[in-house]
């Protein structure tokens, strides 16, 4: 076998495959109708489909209801309830320190770091908690106070 030189590389056996010529005639094998079929939008030139179209069935879009309203200005906020802080204060993950939303993701009681934290009231407290979020329910501030612990809102 002859020495590999740059002049007499060859892709290896199969590895290479000729690319299918259409509309050159009919000794091409692609003729004629040149693989598009007799008839139809898809046989015509310039047809092109919308990126949407569903072959005249109804659209998505339309099968879909439409009703209810999404505002644009929601607040997503993440829920700890009242009862959440309770079992987590008698496993002591919160001890004496202050309750914060740094605190209760640290501990895995919400998900996200940026999204505002609101308390809701939600179970019984006793643990005697300083809690600090951005939003609090009427009763949720009632339980945390009558419990003797403190209730700081966040900007």
């Amino acid at each position: 076998m002859a020495k590999d030189i740059l002049s007499n590389l060859t892709p290896a056996a199969g590895s290479r495959k000729k690319t299918k010529r259409i509309g050159r005639g009919q000794g091409s094998g692609h003729g004629r109708t040149a693989t598009k079929g007799h008839k139809g939008a898809r046989s015509r030139s310039g047809h092109k489909f919308k990126i949407w179209f569903e072959g005249g069935q109804m659209p998505l879009t339309r099968r879909v209801p439409k009703y209810g309203f999404t505002s644009r200005n929601r607040i997503d906020t993440q829920i700890v309830n009242v009862e959440t802080l309770e079992k987590l204060a008698e496993a002591k993950k919160i001890g004496g320190a202050a309750v914060t939303p740094e605190l209760l993701f640290n501990v895995g009681a919400i998900a996200k770091k940026n999204i505002p934290v609101k308390i809701l009231g939600n179970g019984a407290l006793k643990s005697k908690l300083e809690v600090s979020a951005h939003a609090f329910s009427k009763s949720a501030v009632a339980k945390i106070e009558a419990a003797g612990g403190t209730v700081t809102l966040l900007s």
